[in-house]
Parts: C-alpha cells; structure tokens; sequence
C-alpha cells in the first residue's frame, strides 16, 4: 500500500506519529500477518479517505485509524495473553497514545471503541464507526492471506457498500 505516501494532505497530517520513535516500534510486532505498523497504515489511510469523501472529519479519522492499535507487547506471548489483548489492547492504545501525543476526545473514541462489539464501548462518532468497520474488513483480508486464502469478496462487497455510499 504506497499510495498513501503520495497523498500529500494525508501524510501531512501522519507525519509526526509515523516519525515518532515509539510508534515506530510497532513495525517489528506480527499482527494478522503482518507488522502493527502496516495494519494501522491501511486502517487509517482507507478511514481517512472513507470519511473525507463522506466530509466528516478525516484528519481525526487519520490520526486515530493509525493509533488505534499503538501498544507494545512482548514478542513471546501466550496464547491466553493474545486472546486477552483481543478485550484489552483499546485500552493499552489509547494509554500509549496519549503518552506520545495529545488526542481529542472523539481520537480517544475512535481507538477505545475500534473494537466494538467485542469490548463494549460503543463508537460515539461516524469516524468511530468508520474505523470499527473498516478495522475488521483490513483484518479479515488479512488474515485470509495468512492462511493463504483470500477473502476478497468481504474485503470488496465493504469497499462497493462504501463506494456507493459516496455516490461515485
């Protein structure tokens, strides 16, 4: 996914986190087959295009699609420990990410809820149901590679539901 390092507004707005030297070490922890670091790329870049095409606010939308899953974690976890991440990490996340940098309450919302309805805490905002939606549809997709299937027509039947939600 390199089309979002062309998008100029939209790196413009990342820049700092993906820069920040703690953010950054999430590029070496294996998450759905893939770095930390690339899920959250393409859960905030694909948010953020959803919600400025709907005109919410896409900036928030950026920032908190790329933190919404900012925690560290040590590399030989138990698979009691990852199942317990699934119903914790919104929490960590948003610890961590109000440790590196100063989030809005709807950010907050966006990473404390992205994982709706597994933890219970309802979105508040659009851009929180954006990144809840879009979060299990970057994740389904990735997971079908890692068990090398894919499951593109999820993956597609979300992004026409959203392409005609735009009216392109």
């Amino acid at each position: 996914m390199s089309s979002h390092r062309q998008d100029l507004q939209y790196m413009s707005i990342v820049n700092d986190i993906l820069n920040n030297k703690e953010f950054i070490k999430i590029r070496g922890i294996e998450h759905h087959g893939i770095s930390r670091y690339d899920h959250s790329l393409k859960v905030s870049y694909y948010s953020y295009k959803i919600a400025k095409a709907l005109h919410l606010d896409y900036e928030q939308t950026a920032i908190g699609g790329l933190l919404h899953d900012f925690f560290l974690s040590p590399e030989n976890r138990t698979q009691k420990d990852r199942l317990k991440s699934v119903f914790t990490h919104p929490k960590a996340a948003v610890e961590m990410a109000k440790s590196q940098f100063e989030l809005t309450r709807k950010e907050e919302d966006m990473i404390r809820s992205h994982m709706f309805p597994i933890n219970l805490s309802v979105p508040k905002y659009a851009e929180s149901w954006i990144i809840s939606m879009v979060d299990k549809c970057v994740a389904t997709n990735e997971f079908g590679v890692k068990f090398r299937f894919r499951l593109k027509y999820a993956y597609n039947l979300f992004l026409l539901c959203a392409l005609s939600i735009m009216k392109f």
